[in-house]
């Protein structure tokens, strides 16, 4: 398990530490709620209230703009706000970590990388899954974990410090070794895989690597987990935690596993399976993000 303890105490501006405050709040009176209340009123929450005044909504507007120039700005409105209730349910079921597993207890698994993860396990093979910002990415690692896998992960950390310092408590109170990605936690993570264990990489968010085409724009993306994949002949398997109509349940698809073959190439196929979730449901992936940075 990472050592949280170790890391020092958080630092940033004013107005991260009071948007952490107020989410704090939140997040302690939301959590004594009925599960099945708590999550619908945090995805209202951000949607009408926090989304707007911290700016996730304005932020969601734009990348929409960007990558859907045709569409009317009502409808981008609808998007980014469907965005943030979204980002909402996400954050208070991972708050709710043991409850939100319970909910997925009956969940089934499908796709065509349940073979290939089988039979890794049983060889004692490292796997990556990959995933991104789609849905709740907690939700395949949830079900997984269920069915007898052990699954770490390398996270990187939110960039208010503050959030950041109990956000990552949740994310290792439970399943395998969870790193901050570092060089120290990349290593541990690498020694966790080498092992023949399974952990998690997030692969959608602005990060030094190469330019490749994200939804028709260019988006530095990095490769960490293929680089790390073809030194350590890890399987790479994409899965998705998609929510349901009801808000409330999820569909988990663990797809094929992604050929051995370039660093560039491996992330260019990952970044093709995540546009073709997001072209089925937009509204789920985090359009939160500053995905297309110009640096």
């Amino acid at each position: 398990m990472a050592d949280i303890a170790e890391t020092p105490p958080p630092q940033g501006s004013r107005a991260d530490w009071l948007a952490d405050r107020a989410l704090r709040g939140l997040i302690s009176t939301v959590l004594r709620l009925p599960y099945e209340t708590r999550v619908p009123m945090m995805g209202s929450a951000l949607r009408r209230a926090i989304g707007p005044l911290v700016g996730y909504r304005k932020r969601a507007e734009e990348n929409l703009a960007l990558i859907y120039s045709d569409m009317d700005e009502t409808a981008r409105r609808d998007l980014a706000e469907s965005c943030c209730d979204n980002f909402g349910r996400t954050l208070i079921e991972n708050y709710s970590w043991e409850e939100f597993g319970t909910r997925l207890a009956d969940t089934t698994p499908t796709g065509a990388g349940l073979e290939p993860l089988a039979e890794a396990a049983a060889a004692k093979r490292p796997v990556i899954f990959v995933t991104a910002h789609f849905g709740n990415h907690e939700a395949p690692r949830q079900v997984l974990t269920r069915m007898g896998h052990t699954i770490g992960g390398l996270y990187r950390p939110m960039q208010n410090a503050y959030f950041n310092a109990h956000y990552a408590k949740t994310m290792t109170s439970w399943g395998g070794p969870v790193f901050q990605q570092g060089r120290r936690g990349t290593m541990g993570f690498a020694r966790h895989l080498k092992s023949g264990g399974m952990g998690t990489l997030l692969f959608d968010v602005s990060a030094t690597g190469p330019k490749l085409p994200f939804l028709g724009k260019p988006a530095h993306t990095a490769t960490s987990a293929a680089d790390i994949a073809l030194r350590l002949d890890a399987l790479v398997i994409p899965y998705f935690g998609i929510r349901q109509l009801d808000g409330l349940s999820f569909a988990v698809e663990v797809e094929a596993p992604v050929a051995h073959t370039t660093p560039k190439a491996m992330m260019t196929e990952l970044t093709g399976r995540l546009e073709a979730q997001i072209a089925r449901n937009p509204a789920q992936w985090f359009w939160i993000h500053r995905r297309w940075k110009a640096r």
